[in-house]
Protein backbone atom coordinates (compact mmCIF):
# COMPACT_ATOMS: atom_id res chain seq x y z
CA UNK A 1 0.00 0.00 0.00
CA UNK A 2 0.85 3.49 -0.81
CA UNK A 3 2.18 6.11 2.17
CA UNK A 4 -0.59 8.16 0.98
CA UNK A 5 -3.73 6.16 0.96
CA UNK A 6 -6.71 6.84 -1.09
CA UNK A 7 -8.99 9.91 -0.09
CA UNK A 8 -11.86 7.82 0.79
CA UNK A 9 -9.97 6.05 3.17
CA UNK A 10 -7.88 9.09 4.55
CA UNK A 11 -11.36 10.65 5.09
CA UNK A 12 -12.60 7.23 6.56
CA UNK A 13 -9.69 7.16 9.19
CA UNK A 14 -9.97 10.90 9.87
CA UNK A 15 -13.85 10.21 10.82
CA UNK A 16 -13.54 7.37 13.02
CA UNK A 17 -10.72 9.43 15.21
CA UNK A 18 -13.41 12.24 15.88
CA UNK A 19 -16.26 9.96 16.47
CA UNK A 20 -16.01 9.77 20.24
CA UNK A 21 -18.49 13.75 20.01
CA UNK A 22 -21.13 12.12 18.25
CA UNK A 23 -23.97 10.27 19.53
CA UNK A 24 -23.29 6.82 20.01
CA UNK A 25 -26.52 5.95 17.66
CA UNK A 26 -25.04 8.14 14.66
CA UNK A 27 -21.53 6.42 15.72
CA UNK A 28 -22.93 3.13 14.88
CA UNK A 29 -24.59 4.12 12.09
CA UNK A 30 -22.27 6.13 10.77
CA UNK A 31 -19.38 3.27 11.09
CA UNK A 32 -21.44 0.91 9.04
CA UNK A 33 -21.72 3.46 6.38
CA UNK A 34 -17.55 4.39 6.68
CA UNK A 35 -16.72 1.04 6.03
CA UNK A 36 -18.82 0.15 3.39
CA UNK A 37 -17.84 3.82 1.60
CA UNK A 38 -13.93 2.83 2.40
CA UNK A 39 -13.33 -0.87 1.16
CA UNK A 40 -11.06 -1.61 3.71
CA UNK A 41 -10.41 -4.50 2.53
CA UNK A 42 -8.96 -3.43 -0.73
CA UNK A 43 -7.31 -0.07 0.32
CA UNK A 44 -5.78 -1.25 3.54
CA UNK A 45 -2.51 -2.68 4.09
CA UNK A 46 -2.21 -6.21 6.30
CA UNK A 47 0.84 -6.80 8.50
CA UNK A 48 3.49 -8.86 7.42
CA UNK A 49 4.17 -13.12 8.08
CA UNK A 50 7.36 -12.84 6.30
CA UNK A 51 9.52 -14.17 9.68
CA UNK A 52 12.64 -14.45 8.01
CA UNK A 53 12.52 -10.70 7.85
CA UNK A 54 14.62 -9.14 10.48
CA UNK A 55 13.48 -6.61 13.31
CA UNK A 56 16.55 -4.33 12.68
CA UNK A 57 17.37 -3.32 9.11
CA UNK A 58 20.86 -4.89 7.99
CA UNK A 59 20.83 -7.41 10.07
CA UNK A 60 21.17 -11.19 9.10
CA UNK A 61 17.91 -13.17 10.25
CA UNK A 62 16.73 -16.44 10.15
CA UNK A 63 13.19 -18.56 9.90
CA UNK A 64 11.93 -18.25 13.12
CA UNK A 65 8.74 -20.06 12.36
CA UNK A 66 11.16 -23.06 11.38
CA UNK A 67 12.92 -23.34 15.13
CA UNK A 68 11.81 -26.28 17.21
CA UNK A 69 11.59 -27.06 20.59
CA UNK A 70 14.73 -28.09 22.51
CA UNK A 71 14.66 -31.90 23.25
CA UNK A 72 15.71 -31.69 26.40
CA UNK A 73 13.13 -30.52 28.99
CA UNK A 74 13.72 -30.53 33.03
CA UNK A 75 10.97 -30.96 35.20
CA UNK A 76 9.59 -27.83 37.23
CA UNK A 77 10.63 -27.72 40.63
CA UNK A 78 7.32 -26.73 41.72
CA UNK A 79 4.85 -29.93 41.93
CA UNK A 80 1.39 -29.58 40.73
CA UNK A 81 -1.65 -29.77 42.87
CA UNK A 82 -3.26 -32.56 43.01
CA UNK A 83 -6.18 -33.05 41.42
CA UNK A 84 -8.86 -36.16 41.86
CA UNK A 85 -11.85 -36.63 39.29
CA UNK A 86 -14.56 -38.79 40.21
CA UNK A 87 -15.74 -40.78 37.68
CA UNK A 88 -18.65 -43.51 37.45
CA UNK A 89 -18.78 -43.70 33.66
CA UNK A 90 -18.17 -41.65 30.97
CA UNK A 91 -20.25 -39.16 29.14
CA UNK A 92 -20.01 -37.49 25.63
CA UNK A 93 -19.36 -33.91 25.22
CA UNK A 94 -19.71 -31.48 21.99
CA UNK A 95 -17.25 -28.78 22.20
CA UNK A 96 -19.21 -25.83 20.44
CA UNK A 97 -17.67 -23.12 19.07
CA UNK A 98 -18.29 -20.03 16.38
CA UNK A 99 -15.24 -19.78 14.08
CA UNK A 100 -12.25 -21.64 14.24
CA UNK A 101 -9.52 -20.01 13.27
CA UNK A 102 -7.23 -18.98 16.22
CA UNK A 103 -7.80 -16.72 18.76
CA UNK A 104 -7.56 -17.60 22.88
CA UNK A 105 -10.77 -19.10 23.54
CA UNK A 106 -10.69 -21.39 20.26
CA UNK A 107 -7.19 -22.18 21.91
CA UNK A 108 -9.53 -23.55 25.06
CA UNK A 109 -12.07 -25.18 23.29
CA UNK A 110 -9.44 -27.01 20.91
CA UNK A 111 -7.49 -27.93 24.29
CA UNK A 112 -10.15 -29.41 26.34
CA UNK A 113 -11.26 -30.98 22.98
CA UNK A 114 -7.95 -32.69 23.22
CA UNK A 115 -7.12 -33.70 26.93
CA UNK A 116 -11.19 -34.17 28.38
CA UNK A 117 -11.05 -37.50 27.35
CA UNK A 118 -8.47 -38.19 29.82
CA UNK A 119 -10.79 -37.12 32.23
CA UNK A 120 -13.57 -39.40 31.70
CA UNK A 121 -14.91 -36.96 29.04
CA UNK A 122 -15.42 -37.87 25.56
CA UNK A 123 -15.22 -35.29 22.38
CA UNK A 124 -16.16 -34.19 19.53
CA UNK A 125 -16.08 -30.14 18.31
CA UNK A 126 -18.53 -28.57 16.72
CA UNK A 127 -18.39 -24.82 14.37
CA UNK A 128 -20.07 -22.77 12.25
CA UNK A 129 -17.41 -21.40 10.23
CA UNK A 130 -13.63 -20.69 9.45
CA UNK A 131 -13.02 -17.63 8.68
CA UNK A 132 -14.19 -14.03 9.96
CA UNK A 133 -16.18 -11.73 7.51
CA UNK A 134 -13.98 -10.30 5.46
CA UNK A 135 -10.95 -12.76 6.40
CA UNK A 136 -8.13 -13.72 3.84
CA UNK A 137 -7.68 -17.03 2.86
CA UNK A 138 -9.20 -20.08 3.78
CA UNK A 139 -9.00 -19.79 8.13
CA UNK A 140 -9.63 -22.60 9.66
CA UNK A 141 -6.17 -23.25 11.07
CA UNK A 142 -7.41 -24.58 14.28
CA UNK A 143 -10.51 -26.85 12.61
CA UNK A 144 -7.89 -28.61 10.52
CA UNK A 145 -4.77 -28.91 12.93
CA UNK A 146 -7.81 -30.44 14.95
CA UNK A 147 -8.88 -33.05 12.54
CA UNK A 148 -5.18 -33.99 11.90
CA UNK A 149 -4.38 -34.77 15.18
CA UNK A 150 -7.62 -37.64 15.07
CA UNK A 151 -10.45 -35.10 16.83
CA UNK A 152 -13.61 -35.83 15.54
CA UNK A 153 -14.63 -32.24 14.17
CA UNK A 154 -18.17 -31.23 12.37
CA UNK A 155 -18.80 -28.25 10.51
CA UNK A 156 -22.47 -27.47 11.12
CA UNK A 157 -25.05 -25.40 9.90
CA UNK A 158 -28.74 -24.39 11.17
CA UNK A 159 -29.84 -26.69 8.53
CA UNK A 160 -27.96 -30.01 9.91
CA UNK A 161 -26.85 -29.28 13.37
CA UNK A 162 -29.85 -31.16 15.00
CA UNK A 163 -29.49 -33.97 12.97
CA UNK A 164 -26.00 -34.03 13.82
CA UNK A 165 -26.99 -33.87 17.74
CA UNK A 166 -29.02 -36.62 17.18
CA UNK A 167 -26.64 -39.21 15.61
CA UNK A 168 -24.18 -38.21 17.92
CA UNK A 169 -26.13 -38.06 21.02
CA UNK A 170 -23.94 -35.20 23.44
CA UNK A 171 -24.61 -35.91 26.85
CA UNK A 172 -23.80 -31.83 27.29
CA UNK A 173 -22.32 -29.18 25.31
CA UNK A 174 -19.51 -26.80 26.21
CA UNK A 175 -19.90 -23.62 24.87
CA UNK A 176 -17.29 -21.51 23.90
CA UNK A 177 -18.39 -17.93 21.86
CA UNK A 178 -20.38 -19.97 19.93
CA UNK A 179 -23.85 -18.52 17.53
CA UNK A 180 -26.95 -18.13 19.54
CA UNK A 181 -28.56 -20.38 16.85
CA UNK A 182 -26.63 -23.29 18.05
CA UNK A 183 -28.22 -23.08 21.94
CA UNK A 184 -31.17 -22.90 20.30
CA UNK A 185 -30.92 -25.87 18.33
CA UNK A 186 -29.61 -27.68 21.88
CA UNK A 187 -32.42 -26.65 23.63
CA UNK A 188 -34.54 -28.36 20.79
CA UNK A 189 -32.93 -31.60 20.89
CA UNK A 190 -33.04 -31.38 24.86
CA UNK A 191 -28.73 -31.45 25.09
CA UNK A 192 -27.79 -29.27 28.67
CA UNK A 193 -25.67 -26.37 27.52
CA UNK A 194 -22.68 -25.21 29.85
CA UNK A 195 -21.15 -21.67 28.65
CA UNK A 196 -17.48 -20.71 29.38
CA UNK A 197 -16.83 -16.66 29.59
CA UNK A 198 -14.19 -16.23 28.17
CA UNK A 199 -14.72 -12.46 28.40
CA UNK A 200 -17.58 -10.33 29.20
CA UNK A 201 -17.55 -8.32 25.69
CA UNK A 202 -21.03 -9.05 25.00
CA UNK A 203 -22.29 -7.77 28.03
CA UNK A 204 -20.66 -4.52 27.94
CA UNK A 205 -23.67 -2.56 26.27
CA UNK A 206 -27.05 -2.39 28.48
CA UNK A 207 -28.87 -3.37 25.46
CA UNK A 208 -27.85 -6.68 26.46
CA UNK A 209 -28.41 -7.38 29.87
CA UNK A 210 -31.99 -8.18 29.36
CA UNK A 211 -31.77 -10.81 26.52
CA UNK A 212 -28.63 -11.96 28.34
CA UNK A 213 -30.91 -12.36 31.18
CA UNK A 214 -33.88 -14.73 29.23
CA UNK A 215 -30.84 -16.43 27.31
CA UNK A 216 -29.22 -17.80 30.37
CA UNK A 217 -32.44 -19.47 31.68
CA UNK A 218 -31.90 -21.69 28.81
CA UNK A 219 -28.13 -22.67 30.62
CA UNK A 220 -27.55 -25.47 32.99
CA UNK A 221 -24.20 -23.90 34.63
CA UNK A 222 -21.57 -21.49 33.34
CA UNK A 223 -17.64 -21.59 33.82
CA UNK A 224 -15.77 -18.36 34.28
CA UNK A 225 -12.61 -18.17 33.42
CA UNK A 226 -11.29 -15.56 36.48
CA UNK A 227 -13.04 -14.38 39.16
CA UNK A 228 -13.44 -10.66 38.06
CA UNK A 229 -15.34 -12.43 34.88
CA UNK A 230 -17.53 -14.22 37.24
CA UNK A 231 -18.29 -10.52 39.28
CA UNK A 232 -18.47 -8.61 36.25
CA UNK A 233 -21.12 -11.14 34.72
CA UNK A 234 -22.95 -11.64 37.72
CA UNK A 235 -23.40 -7.44 38.33
CA UNK A 236 -24.94 -7.46 34.99
CA UNK A 237 -27.26 -10.86 35.10
CA UNK A 238 -28.10 -10.38 38.93
CA UNK A 239 -30.89 -13.02 38.49
CA UNK A 240 -28.27 -15.74 37.00
CA UNK A 241 -28.18 -18.36 40.38
CA UNK A 242 -24.27 -17.58 42.06
CA UNK A 243 -23.99 -21.72 42.71
CA UNK A 244 -24.16 -22.32 38.90
CA UNK A 245 -21.49 -20.17 38.24
CA UNK A 246 -18.44 -21.56 38.55
CA UNK A 247 -14.75 -20.19 38.60
CA UNK A 248 -12.05 -22.68 36.47
CA UNK A 249 -9.21 -20.58 35.33
CA UNK A 250 -7.47 -21.24 32.39
CA UNK A 251 -4.31 -23.83 32.85
CA UNK A 252 -1.08 -24.10 30.95
CA UNK A 253 -0.69 -26.82 28.04
CA UNK A 254 2.56 -28.52 28.28
CA UNK A 255 2.78 -28.84 24.43
CA UNK A 256 2.57 -24.73 24.23
CA UNK A 257 5.40 -23.96 27.05
CA UNK A 258 8.16 -26.40 25.72
CA UNK A 259 11.21 -24.14 25.58
CA UNK A 260 13.25 -22.44 22.32
CA UNK A 261 16.50 -21.73 22.66
CA UNK A 262 16.58 -18.30 23.01
CA UNK A 263 19.89 -17.10 21.46
CA UNK A 264 19.02 -19.16 18.29
CA UNK A 265 15.59 -16.73 18.46
CA UNK A 266 16.96 -13.94 18.88
CA UNK A 267 19.16 -14.14 15.68
CA UNK A 268 16.33 -15.22 13.94
CA UNK A 269 14.96 -11.91 14.44
CA UNK A 270 18.64 -9.70 13.95
CA UNK A 271 18.89 -9.23 17.41
CA UNK A 272 21.66 -8.65 19.89
CA UNK A 273 21.49 -6.48 23.13
CA UNK A 274 17.85 -4.74 21.77
CA UNK A 275 15.57 -4.90 24.73
CA UNK A 276 12.35 -6.32 22.80
CA UNK A 277 8.75 -6.67 24.23
CA UNK A 278 6.46 -8.89 22.59
CA UNK A 279 2.36 -8.56 22.45
CA UNK A 280 0.75 -11.58 21.18
CA UNK A 281 -2.56 -9.77 19.98
CA UNK A 282 -5.19 -9.24 17.43
CA UNK A 283 -5.55 -6.02 16.03
CA UNK A 284 -8.58 -4.68 17.30
CA UNK A 285 -10.41 -2.57 19.86
CA UNK A 286 -10.20 -5.33 22.78
CA UNK A 287 -6.45 -5.61 22.59
CA UNK A 288 -5.72 -1.67 22.60
CA UNK A 289 -3.09 -2.08 20.14
CA UNK A 290 -3.29 1.73 19.02
CA UNK A 291 -3.08 2.45 22.72
CA UNK A 292 0.14 0.32 23.07
CA UNK A 293 1.81 1.79 20.17
CA UNK A 294 1.41 5.07 20.95
CA UNK A 295 2.38 4.50 24.62
CA UNK A 296 5.34 3.05 23.61
CA UNK A 297 6.32 5.79 21.38
CA UNK A 298 6.93 7.78 24.79
CA UNK A 299 9.20 4.40 26.01
CA UNK A 300 10.85 4.75 22.45
CA UNK A 301 11.70 7.87 23.54
CA UNK A 302 13.53 7.58 26.62
CA UNK A 303 15.19 4.14 25.34
CA UNK A 304 16.96 3.73 22.12
CA UNK A 305 17.18 -0.03 22.38
CA UNK A 306 13.66 -0.87 22.98
CA UNK A 307 11.63 -2.69 20.78
CA UNK A 308 8.13 -3.16 20.42
CA UNK A 309 6.67 -6.36 18.39
CA UNK A 310 3.18 -7.45 17.91
CA UNK A 311 1.97 -10.65 16.29
CA UNK A 312 -1.54 -10.89 15.67
CA UNK A 313 -4.18 -11.25 12.85
CA UNK A 314 -5.25 -8.37 11.45
CA UNK A 315 -8.51 -9.20 9.65
CA UNK A 316 -11.27 -8.68 12.80
CA UNK A 317 -11.02 -4.64 11.89
CA UNK A 318 -8.88 -3.52 8.92
CA UNK A 319 -9.45 0.08 9.96
CA UNK A 320 -8.13 -0.18 13.08
CA UNK A 321 -5.10 -1.97 11.94
CA UNK A 322 -4.42 0.89 9.37
CA UNK A 323 -4.74 3.22 11.90
CA UNK A 324 -2.55 1.64 13.99
CA UNK A 325 0.33 0.98 11.57
CA UNK A 326 -0.23 4.86 10.56
CA UNK A 327 -0.09 5.54 14.29
CA UNK A 328 3.25 3.87 14.32
CA UNK A 329 4.73 4.91 11.07
CA UNK A 330 4.69 9.07 11.83
CA UNK A 331 6.60 8.56 15.40
CA UNK A 332 10.36 9.04 15.69
CA UNK A 333 10.70 5.54 16.84
CA UNK A 334 9.01 3.96 13.64
CA UNK A 335 11.68 1.53 12.68
CA UNK A 336 11.16 0.05 16.22
CA UNK A 337 8.01 -0.95 16.49
CA UNK A 338 7.17 -3.81 14.22
CA UNK A 339 3.39 -4.86 13.23
CA UNK A 340 3.29 -8.39 12.20
CA UNK A 341 0.62 -11.00 11.33
CA UNK A 342 -0.17 -14.25 12.98
CA UNK A 343 3.40 -16.43 14.01
CA UNK A 344 2.60 -20.12 13.61
CA UNK A 345 5.56 -20.32 16.42
CA UNK A 346 4.72 -18.10 19.16
CA UNK A 347 7.30 -20.01 21.10
CA UNK A 348 10.23 -18.76 19.14
CA UNK A 349 8.79 -14.96 19.79
CA UNK A 350 8.31 -15.47 23.69
CA UNK A 351 12.01 -17.09 23.78
CA UNK A 352 13.30 -13.70 22.34
CA UNK A 353 11.46 -11.97 24.13
CA UNK A 354 12.73 -9.55 27.14
CA UNK A 355 9.13 -8.94 28.62
CA UNK A 356 5.85 -9.08 26.98
CA UNK A 357 2.86 -6.57 27.20
CA UNK A 358 -0.80 -6.16 26.58
CA UNK A 359 -3.01 -2.83 27.22
CA UNK A 360 -5.75 -4.81 26.68
CA UNK A 361 -9.67 -2.81 27.58
CA UNK A 362 -10.77 -6.23 28.65
CA UNK A 363 -9.62 -10.13 28.77
CA UNK A 364 -11.52 -13.06 30.29
CA UNK A 365 -7.87 -14.95 31.54
CA UNK A 366 -4.91 -13.87 28.65
CA UNK A 367 -3.66 -17.34 27.60
CA UNK A 368 -0.81 -15.13 26.02
CA UNK A 369 0.20 -13.87 28.89
CA UNK A 370 0.32 -17.33 30.78
CA UNK A 371 2.14 -18.75 28.01
CA UNK A 372 4.40 -15.74 28.55
CA UNK A 373 5.19 -16.58 32.34
CA UNK A 374 5.05 -20.30 31.61
CA UNK A 375 8.05 -19.41 29.50
CA UNK A 376 10.05 -17.47 31.83
CA UNK A 377 8.86 -13.96 30.53
CA UNK A 378 7.95 -10.96 32.40
CA UNK A 379 4.38 -9.64 31.69
CA UNK A 380 2.57 -6.17 31.89
CA UNK A 381 -1.00 -6.24 31.88
CA UNK A 382 -3.88 -3.96 32.52
CA UNK A 383 -6.30 -4.60 34.88
CA UNK A 384 -8.37 -7.41 33.62
CA UNK A 385 -9.92 -10.41 34.31
CA UNK A 386 -6.91 -12.94 35.05
CA UNK A 387 -4.29 -10.19 35.69
CA UNK A 388 -4.57 -10.19 39.12
CA UNK A 389 -3.95 -14.04 39.73
CA UNK A 390 -1.51 -14.31 37.13
CA UNK A 391 0.82 -11.06 38.07
CA UNK A 392 0.53 -11.91 42.00
CA UNK A 393 1.37 -8.73 43.92
CA UNK A 394 4.25 -8.20 41.42
CA UNK A 395 5.97 -11.63 41.68
CA UNK A 396 5.70 -12.07 37.90
CA UNK A 397 5.34 -8.51 36.60
CA UNK A 398 3.88 -5.24 36.56
CA UNK A 399 0.04 -4.32 36.84
CA UNK A 400 -1.57 -1.21 35.17
CA UNK A 401 -5.05 0.30 35.20
CA UNK A 402 -7.33 -0.43 33.10
CA UNK A 403 -7.09 1.95 30.09
CA UNK A 404 -11.03 2.46 30.56
CA UNK A 405 -10.85 3.07 34.07
CA UNK A 406 -12.45 0.55 36.75
CA UNK A 407 -12.00 -2.67 35.08
CA UNK A 408 -15.28 -3.76 36.87
CA UNK A 409 -17.36 -0.88 35.36
CA UNK A 410 -16.10 -1.23 31.43
CA UNK A 411 -18.63 -0.87 29.04
CA UNK A 412 -18.76 -0.28 25.03
CA UNK A 413 -19.26 3.29 25.36
CA UNK A 414 -16.20 3.91 27.27
CA UNK A 415 -14.03 1.92 25.48
CA UNK A 416 -15.33 3.48 22.09
CA UNK A 417 -14.76 6.92 23.32
CA UNK A 418 -11.41 5.92 23.91
CA UNK A 419 -10.27 3.98 21.19
CA UNK A 420 -8.16 6.80 19.41
CA UNK A 421 -7.12 9.40 22.31
CA UNK A 422 -5.18 9.79 25.11
CA UNK A 423 -6.10 7.08 27.92
CA UNK A 424 -5.56 7.27 31.33
CA UNK A 425 -3.05 4.73 31.93
CA UNK A 426 -0.64 5.77 29.72
CA UNK A 427 1.69 7.30 32.19
CA UNK A 428 1.57 4.02 34.10
CA UNK A 429 1.97 1.74 31.23
CA UNK A 430 4.77 4.00 30.38
CA UNK A 431 6.35 3.68 33.72
CA UNK A 432 6.01 0.09 33.85
CA UNK A 433 7.61 -0.46 30.47
CA UNK A 434 10.42 1.66 31.27
CA UNK A 435 10.94 -0.53 34.72
CA UNK A 436 11.15 -3.30 32.75
CA UNK A 437 13.76 -2.12 31.16
CA UNK A 438 15.94 -1.26 34.20
CA UNK A 439 15.62 -4.30 35.85
CA UNK A 440 17.02 -6.08 32.83
CA UNK A 441 19.08 -8.10 34.73
CA UNK A 442 16.71 -9.24 37.49
CA UNK A 443 14.07 -10.17 35.32
CA UNK A 444 16.81 -12.29 33.39
CA UNK A 445 18.02 -13.71 36.15
CA UNK A 446 14.56 -14.71 37.31
CA UNK A 447 13.11 -16.65 33.67
CA UNK A 448 13.40 -20.02 35.87
CA UNK A 449 11.24 -18.89 39.08
CA UNK A 450 8.57 -17.48 36.63
CA UNK A 451 8.53 -20.65 34.77
CA UNK A 452 8.24 -23.04 37.19
CA UNK A 453 5.64 -20.78 39.13
CA UNK A 454 3.71 -20.63 35.91
CA UNK A 455 3.78 -24.12 35.31
CA UNK A 456 2.91 -25.58 38.83
CA UNK A 457 0.05 -22.72 40.08
CA UNK A 458 -1.52 -22.95 36.30
CA UNK A 459 -1.38 -26.79 36.07
CA UNK A 460 -3.73 -27.71 32.86
CA UNK A 461 -4.63 -31.27 34.80
CA UNK A 462 -6.46 -28.74 37.21
CA UNK A 463 -8.15 -26.95 34.63
CA UNK A 464 -9.67 -29.83 33.08
CA UNK A 465 -10.46 -31.52 36.19
CA UNK A 466 -12.86 -28.49 36.76
CA UNK A 467 -14.27 -28.22 33.35
CA UNK A 468 -14.53 -32.32 33.74
CA UNK A 469 -16.82 -31.56 37.17
CA UNK A 470 -19.06 -29.66 35.83
CA UNK A 471 -19.89 -31.11 32.59
CA UNK A 472 -19.91 -34.35 33.99
CA UNK A 473 -22.53 -32.94 36.94
CA UNK A 474 -24.67 -31.68 34.23
CA UNK A 475 -24.38 -34.18 31.65
CA UNK A 476 -25.41 -36.73 35.01
CA UNK A 477 -27.65 -34.40 37.02
CA UNK A 478 -25.91 -34.10 39.59
CA UNK A 479 -24.95 -31.95 42.13
CA UNK A 480 -22.13 -28.79 40.62
CA UNK A 481 -19.03 -28.32 42.49
CA UNK A 482 -18.88 -25.61 45.08
CA UNK A 483 -17.28 -22.40 44.11
CA UNK A 484 -13.75 -23.28 45.36
CA UNK A 485 -11.31 -21.50 43.57
CA UNK A 486 -10.46 -17.64 44.30
CA UNK A 487 -7.56 -15.01 43.24
CA UNK A 488 -5.73 -15.35 45.91
CA UNK A 489 -5.26 -18.81 45.35
CA UNK A 490 -2.15 -18.02 43.05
Amino acid sequence: MSETPPLALRFALWAQRQAYVVPAPLRRLGGRTLRRFAHPGEQTSRPGEDWSVPLVSGRGAGDLEALRPMAAEPRPSVPPRPVEVTAFRRVRCAIATGVLDVGGAEEVAAFLARRLPAHTVDTAVIYSGTRLPGQDGVGGRLARALADEGVATHLVTPDDAADWMRSWRPDVISGHNADDWLLDVATEVGVPWVETLHDMHRFYHPDSWVPEGRRAQRIAAQVAVSDLVRQQYLVRNPGYPEDRLITVPNGVDAARVRRVDRARARAALGLTDEFLFVSLARYCLQKNTFGLVTAFADVAAEHPDAHLLVAGRANDDLLYYEQTRQAASSVPSADRIHLRGHCANPLALLAAADAFVLDSFFEGWSLASMEALAAGVPVVLTDVGGAREQLANGRRGHLVANPAGNAELVDWQVINDLRYRPQGNRADLVAAMVSMIRERATWATDRERLREEAIGLFSPDESLAGHARVLRAVALGERLPTQGWRADDA
